[in-house]
């Protein structure tokens, strides 16, 4: 065989070669594109573990929610992860992530401060009612963790005031449950959660995302970690 014809063959193999490579990327970028997009002005964290949730279907074809603690935002998606809102919330008023065993049974005049906690996790969220017989979104019922409309409390918690403010600090005030605005409860949770409900996404404020959430669902967010730690 010529030198010329050699050069043919393989400039031929390296032009399929190529063009499989092309065919595949082409393909990976479309399922990708077929993906929802997370929030753009959501924080790093949130948008990390939505693309985890969707990608792997973590949500079980349910309605999800993602409360972002550090920001004091909250997040409510349709099952396919298409975003129905977004809103300030109110958090318990102690900072932390664990759940300190029996506050949800004692009386909230007994819940001590640094009991006041919103706990991190992933929660199964059920619509029921509350003592007060009003409509809440349960976050979990033994914790006694809730989502719900914002409650008027006293005038020194200035609860309506604290939602407006930017500060994520002004927003702790809560004995634990989540307290949102009325369009957000009314317009993005009361009607899709309805029947089985769907999944309630609670980030951290101090422990890592796959502390709270398991590697197999932080895959996003490992990855991230791993290449801003490289660099």
């Amino acid at each position: 065989m010529s030198n010329s014809r050699r050069v043919c063959a393989a400039w031929t193999l390296n032009g399929f070669f190529i063009l499989a490579l092309l065919v595949l990327f082409s393909r990976h970028a479309l399922a990708s594109d077929n993906l929802p997009l997370p929030p753009p002005q959501a924080s790093q964290e949130v948008q990390l573990i939505f693309q985890d949730i969707v990608s792997t279907g973590d949500n079980k074809n349910m309605p999800f929610i993602i409360l972002d603690k550090k920001q004091a935002k909250i997040y409510s998606f349709q099952k396919d992860g298409q975003l129905l809102g977004e809103a300030p919330a109110l958090l318990g008023i102690a900072i932390g992530d664990y759940y300190y065993p029996g506050t949800g049974q004692k009386l909230m005049s007994d819940i001590k401060v640094e009991e006041r906690t919103t706990p991190a996790g992933r929660f199964h969220g059920l619509l029921g009612y509350n003592s007060h017989g009003e409509e809440v979104l349960w976050v979990d019922f033994d914790m006694a963790i809730a989502i719900h409309i914002v409650v008027k409390g006293t005038v020194k918690d200035r609860r309506l005031e604290r939602l407006q403010s930017p500060n994520p600090k002004d927003h702790r005030i809560s004995f634990g449950c989540v307290n949102v605005p009325a369009p957000f409860y009314t317009n993005t949770i009361s009607p899709y959660f309805v029947g089985k409900g769907g999944m309630v996404y609670v980030l951290p404020d101090t422990k890592k995302l796959s502390e709270v959430f398991g590697d197999a669902l932080c895959k996003s967010t490992k990855n991230t970690l791993e290449t801003s730690s490289s660099r």
